[in-house]
């Protein structure tokens, strides 16, 4: 190996590495390039130590990528700061980076119950398979608001986020066999629609999205996030 025509030809990339890892503060797309970037350095020091294991560079390039893991990663501080850089730089990341996941699933679950709404609401006698008329007129008049407003609202918040972050927890754990995503995903969106249509096609759709959109749609989107990386695991052990 012509190590100089090596160091010459990656050695923008390896600057511009080194940049990116001192940075306090990356955009998204530095991110990205940082990443991108640190794999690409972390396959040129295993070419360096396989084919022309000299010690300057191969110190040089150990130094590289073990300054941008550390970017990427973190640092092993046990302090607050650690608890701080999860919320505000770690969790947001992996989310970015997970975004066509749960994207897709936001898209693909908001869909099916919007269908699922628009058919009851549209077709009375499709909530009657499920339902009997006096549930019915119960959930129109009184059940669906009384869900909202008969608990104190610290004491309802605890209850919702209790229940989601189970079925988030499920979503995520389940993952690995893809199909019990599918199954929970499809129970929550079904419930949503039947009891959406049920409310729209009274004519109570002002009552429906005022009680339901204040919580549900950030309740909703942790649940996708979940589902998303939930499947994103599961496709892993097909497609490594």
């Amino acid at each position: 190996m012509d190590l100089d025509a090596y160091v010459t030809e990656h050695g923008g990339e390896w600057r511009r590495l080194e940049y990116l890892s001192a940075k306090h503060k990356l955009t998204a797309a530095e991110v990205d390039e940082l990443v991108a970037l640190y794999q690409r350095a972390a396959t040129h020091l295993s070419v360096v130590r396989s084919r022309s294991p000299d010690p300057t560079l191969v110190s040089r390039l150990s130094r590289l990528v073990l300054g941008a893991r550390s970017a990427i990663t973190g640092g092993r501080t046990r302090s607050w700061s650690v608890v701080g850089r999860f919320f505000t730089t770690t969790f947001p990341l992996a989310v970015y980076r997970g975004r066509a996941w749960w994207a897709t699933v936001a898209v693909l679950c908001t869909a099916v119950s919007g269908v699922i709404m628009a058919h009851v609401a549209a077709n009375p006698e499709v909530a009657r398979l499920f339902l009997s008329d006096t549930e019915i007129v119960d959930i129109v008049e009184a059940g669906f608001v009384s869900y909202y407003s008969e608990y104190q609202p610290q004491d309802f918040a605890l209850l919702v986020w209790t229940h989601n972050a189970f079925l988030s927890a499920q979503c995520l754990a389940s993952g690995i066999l893809i199909l019990p995503v599918g199954y929970l995903l499809w129970v929550n969106e079904f419930n949503l629609g039947l009891i959406g249509g049920i409310m729209i096609g009274n004519g109570r759709a002002d009552v429906f999205f005022t009680h339901i959109l204040p919580h549900g749609l950030l309740e909703l989107m942790s649940v996708y996030v979940a589902a998303g990386f939930g499947l994103r695991i599961g496709w892993s052990w097909i497609a490594p």
